[in-house]
């Protein structure tokens, strides 16, 4: 009796691709064929494309029955593609990989390859350069990973894509986070497990524009910082309790000098300086707070990840 062969599941989300899905199916497709041991399960996660990224994977689909497509009902982000994947991927080995061919799908020989000596639970990518990316974006995003790092329980690895393959353990593991705010990165590196760093040379994308700006970008790290991190908390706890002290040395020494040289207190332009330095830290405290009381408001809401408004499968996960 044969062994039944392992199940690969590749989970692709997908944003207004409709120039590079050409280009990527064949390279998938290829590294399938190598991997004649292995079944393939390929998840097509359109995120409510304006283009005809959906038509395309539905003709995908009738091409080769290993395609599955699942259209949002709307734009719900990368994060709620990436879910929406892991909820209905049922393979042994489980990948996550971008449309844009900034992920190359020639590495999955390699990372499979490596989850089948069973020293690692995942392999994830790294990028050893970023060739092609704009300066002042490059020292922003190694300034964010080394904050993360410093500041969170997270292993996030400067250059870290969302690239990697996972064993069921970890993803089964992913997928009891269920948290509406989602931070993939932060996620892959809090809930641990063992994980083999594979480092390739950055790629540009094959076709299109990215998606993400530096407004987008920055938003974006924003939020892993607030999930993953009370620093910004204690900074404005810190910074309360700082000025709540300045302010009595500062009463001291007022009172002392009026004793002492019956100098009053001169002026009402350093009056005005002050209160408006005070005012902004009191107003920059508030809005960290803001911050985590709306990802709070969020959480309790409920409302699902993602909506699923078109697939090819019968028993799909369509909202979650």
């Amino acid at each position: 009796m044969t062994e039944e062969k392992k199940l690969v599941s590749l989970i692709i989300p997908c944003y207004n691709e409709q120039e590079s899905l050409p280009c990527l199916y064949p390279e998938i497709k290829k590294a399938a064929d190598t991997l004649s041991n292995y079944r393939f399960e390929i998840l097509f996660v359109d995120d409510g494309s304006a283009d005809q990224t959906g038509s395309l994977l539905k003709q995908l689909a009738r091409e080769d029955e290993r395609v599955q497509y699942y259209l949002f009902s709307r734009n719900f982000g990368k994060e709620a593609a990436m879910y929406a994947g892991f909820c209905n991927a049922r393979g042994d080995y489980v990948a996550v990989l971008d449309a844009d061919m900034q992920d190359p799908p020639s590495l999955l020989p390699e990372m499979i390859g490596i989850l089948e000596q069973g020293a690692y639970d995942s392999v994830a990518t790294r990028r050893v350069d970023r060739k092609g990316e704009p300066p002042i974006r490059s020292m922003f995003a190694r300034m964010f990973y080394k904050m993360m790092r410093r500041i969170s329980d997270a292993d996030i690895v400067d250059g870290a894509r969302d690239f990697r393959l996972m064993n069921r353990n970890m993803v089964d593991a992913i997928l009891s986070l269920s948290e509406y705010n989602r931070f993939s990165k932060g996620i892959f590196g809090w809930v641990g497990f063992r994980t083999c760093w594979l480092a390739y040379e950055n790629r540009e994308r094959v076709a299109g524009e990215t998606k993400w700006n530096f407004w987008k970008l920055f938003k974006y790290s924003i939020d892993g910082i607030i999930n993953f991190s009370q620093l910004p908390l204690s900074i404005a706890s810190w910074s309360g309790i700082f000025l709540t002290f300045f302010s009595f040395l500062m009463i001291a020494f007022i009172i002392i000098r009026k004793l002492l040289f019956g100098d009053p207190v001169a002026g009402w332009p350093s009056l005005v300086c002050i209160i408006t330095f005070i005012g902004g830290i009191q107003l920059f405290c508030m809005g960290i707070i803001g911050q985590y009381l709306a990802k709070t408001y969020m959480e309790v809401k409920k409302r699902p990840h993602f909506i699923v408004a078109s697939t090819n499968r019968e028993d799909a996960v369509k909202i979650q």
